[in-house]
């Protein structure tokens, strides 16, 4: 059986820890689910609430050629140095002025603890 797709969408990690979290209180997980929970509750620093919230003033800096994708990598990786974001920028090819840069690592310093 073919599946089609109707659209994609990226998640950030903290949407798809609330959403397991939600699935296990009702039933059990699968093993592939049971470790992605695993994962992300040892990597998944932020809580839905404070991840939107970041996400929300990253996209206020109206950054040029940033799509909500790039902007989602770094809620979920947290780069808190202008050189961390250039880095987790790298995996895309996009390019991010050095100005640009250093107001995107002020603005996620606040939120790591």
């Amino acid at each position: 059986m073919a599946l089609n797709i109707v659209s994609e969408q990226p998640m950030m990690m903290a949407e798809i820890k609330e959403s397991l979290q939600s699935i296990k209180e009702k039933e059990e997980l699968n093993f592939r689910a049971a470790k992605t929970l695993e994962h992300l509750e040892r990597f998944c620093s932020l809580k839905k609430k404070k991840a939107d919230e970041l996400l929300a003033e990253l996209k206020k800096l109206d950054i040029p050629r940033l799509r909500e994708q790039h902007l989602i990598k770094l809620v979920d990786l947290l780069p808190i140095t202008e050189n961390d974001v250039k880095v987790v920028l790298q995996s895309f090819a996009v390019t991010v002025t050095a100005e640009n840069l250093k107001k995107i690592a002020e603005t996620i310093q606040p939120y790591v603890k």
